[in-house]
């Protein structure tokens, strides 16, 4: 389906990394520090992709903006640092895609809108990425997807056109970040909202329900 790749370009919770369980873990400690009950963990999984933002509506019903907002992030952030690679790990199939992905002579690498505060540690802790070509957070550049400078700065660090660049990610925000960057875009359904979002209205190019899925999309003839 998608010829003359060079390179995927993945979102990083919800995509390459299953996260929800540590940032769970850290918004719901704040509750029980106030001696509020622990909240069961599925009433995080679908807001995990929307970090301090989601993660809080759930455990204090409070948004951006509002009075305290900004000290609960902080104390969230700060809690996350703690436990970020203890519950984490890669979706089923993520670490085989990686090694077809290289076999086949293309490069990959991360895209997402996690601080590098947190994309960075997180990253150099997990063994499969040891082979990514690049990691860009959110603060890598002036803008978060789904503005596609951060997929563009992503493509200028690989030194590829980004339309030999694909890009998988679990959000609309991935497909309209990656549209407008000129990548063709797949829709990863088994990320935090396959089950809670219509993901054919985002228009990607392609969905995958399974990230080993993606390889009958690749142009094969691309060997190293």
């Amino acid at each position: 389906m998608f010829s003359d790749v060079e390179a995927v370009l993945f979102d990083l919770d919800g995509t390459l990394i299953d996260s929800a369980p540590d940032l769970a873990a850290a918004a719901d400690l704040m509750r029980l520090t106030r001696g509020l009950p622990s909240l069961p963990f599925e009433r995080y999984r679908p807001v995990a992709g929307a970090g301090a933002r989601g993660l809080l509506g759930v455990a204090f019903g409070i948004k951006p903006g509002n009075p305290g907002f900004e000290e609960l992030r902080e104390e969230f952030f700060v809690n996350y640092e703690a436990c970020m690679t203890q519950r984490t790990f890669a979706f089923a199939g993520v670490p085989q895609l990686v090694d077809e992905l290289l076999a086949r002579g293309m490069a990959w690498g991360v895209v997402t809108n996690k601080s590098m505060r947190f994309a960075g540690p997180l990253t150099k802790a997990i063994k499969l990425f040891q082979t990514a070509s690049t990691v860009v957070g959110g603060d890598s550049t002036p803008y978060i997807k789904p503005h596609p400078e951060p997929l563009l700065e992503a493509a200028r660090r690989l030194g590829l056109d980004p339309g030999r660049c694909i890009y998988v990610g679990d959000d609309e925000r991935d497909v309209i970040a990656g549209k407008a960057a000129g990548m063709a875009t797949v829709a990863a359904t088994y990320g935090y909202l396959g089950g809670n979002a219509d993901c054919l209205a985002w228009g990607a190019h392609a969905q995958v329900a399974d990230p080993l899925d993606l390889l009958p999309l690749l142009n094969p003839g691309r060997m190293a």
